[in-house]
C-alpha cells in the first residue's frame, strides 16, 4: 500500500488538517488548564461530597482563572430533523470546545465514558472530559474522550 504524501493531497485538505490541528491543540491547552483547576478543587475539599458541591467549586475556579463556561447547558436531541428537549444537560462547556461531566461515584464505568461521547457526538464537540472526584487522587479519576480526532 502507497503512503500519503503531503503533495498527494489536495490543497482544501490540507487546509483542513492544519484547522484540525490548531483546534486540538487549543482544545489540548484549555483541558490542561481544566484539570488544574480541578486538581485544586480536589485538594481543597477531598473526595466524599456530592457531585453539585465540585460542581459549584469548579465553576468558582474557572471564573477565577478567567476562563468562560455555561453551565448545566440543555442539549437537544435532534430526530428526524426536529430538535427535541429530552433533558440532557451538560455539566460544564469550557470555552465552547470542553465538555466536562462531573461524577462523586465509586468508579467510572463503561457507561459514564459512553455516555460523555454520546453528548460530544450531539453538540459536535471533540473533547471531553470525565472528572470522578470521588477518589483519593484525582488523577486516577480523570478520564479525556475524544469525538472523531
Amino acid at each position: 500500500m502507497r503512503s500519503l504524501r503531503l503533495w498527494d493531497i489536495s490543497p482544501q485538505r490540507r487546509k483542513e488538517r492544519k484547522e484540525k490541528r490548531k483546534m486540538t491543540k487549543e482544545e489540548d491547552k484549555l483541558s490542561k488548564e481544566i484539570i488544574g483547576a480541578a486538581i485544586e478543587v480536589h485538594r481543597s475539599l477531598g473526595p466524599g461530597l456530592l457531585e453539585s458541591a465540585y460542581e459549584e467549586c469548579l465553576c468558582y475556579e474557572l471564573a477565577i482563572r478567567g476562563f468562560t463556561f455555561e453551565r448545566q447547558k440543555p442539549l437537544p436531541v435532534s430526530y428526524k430533523g426536529v430538535k427535541l428537549d429530552c433533558g440532557y444537560r451538560l455539566d460544564i462547556v469550557v470555552g465552547g470546545l470542553v465538555i466536562l461531566e462531573l461524577k462523586a461515584i465509586n468508579s467510572i464505568e463503561p457507561i459514564h465514558e459512553a455516555q460523555l461521547l454520546t453528548y460530544l457526538k450531539l453538540s459536535n464537540l471533540k473533547l471531553g472530559i470525565l472528572i470522578n472526584f470521588n477518589v483519593t487522587i484525582l488523577k486516577n479519576g480523570i478520564k479525556r474522550i475524544v469525538n472523531n480526532l
